[in-house]
């Protein structure tokens, strides 16, 4: 099709403009049939903006929270974009320290990371700078936990109701 870039092109167009970023970018790898860019913290806004407006990545699919406990940078945050016109899709991922659990706001580049950043908060207990309205979407606002990371209990140790006897244990 006419104005359509084929894979192989498309990926080197990436890795071209990524060039540019110089050691903000920390790896470029090839994740099944997806580029994905590992970039540092700092310039992950301006990577998302580039690849939206330059190389045409409307489309935020993905923007969720990640957890590796005893790794030293624990926490991150996944970005998937997507090229609708060509039928492209590429992976953004950074991850920090849990003590800077802060990245920017995406919603000035794409509304709809509102809500999912709202989820990234609520579940992973990630801030962002500069968002519009960040508080718990899910659970209860005076809920003291973050369900989603690893470290969180599977079942509720305060639970009264339940006999471990009728479970097997």
């Amino acid at each position: 099709m006419p104005g359509f870039v084929v894979k192989a092109e498309r990926d080197q167009l990436v890795k071209d403009r990524v060039a540019a970023f110089g050691e903000k970018v920390t790896a470029i790898t090839q994740e099944a049939d997806l580029v994905c860019i590992h970039v540092k913290k700092e310039a992950v806004h301006e990577l998302l903006k580039t690849l939206r407006d330059e190389l045409g990545f409307a489309f935020l699919t993905t923007c969720c929270g990640m957890h590796f406990p005893g790794e030293a940078q624990e926490f991150g945050m996944v970005y998937h974009l997507h090229n609708m016109r060509a039928g492209h899709r590429i992976r953004i991922k950074c991850r920090t320290t849990a003590n800077d659990l802060e990245y920017p706001t995406a919603t000035d580049l794409w509304p709809t990371a509102n809500w999912m950043e709202r989820e990234a908060w609520d579940f992973f207990g990630i801030k962002f700078k500069g968002h519009p309205n960040l508080k718990r979407i899910l659970n209860m606002e005076d809920f003291p936990a973050f369900p989603m990371r690893k470290d969180y209990p599977l079942e509720d140790p305060t639970r009264q109701d339940k006999d471990d006897r009728f479970f097997g244990r």
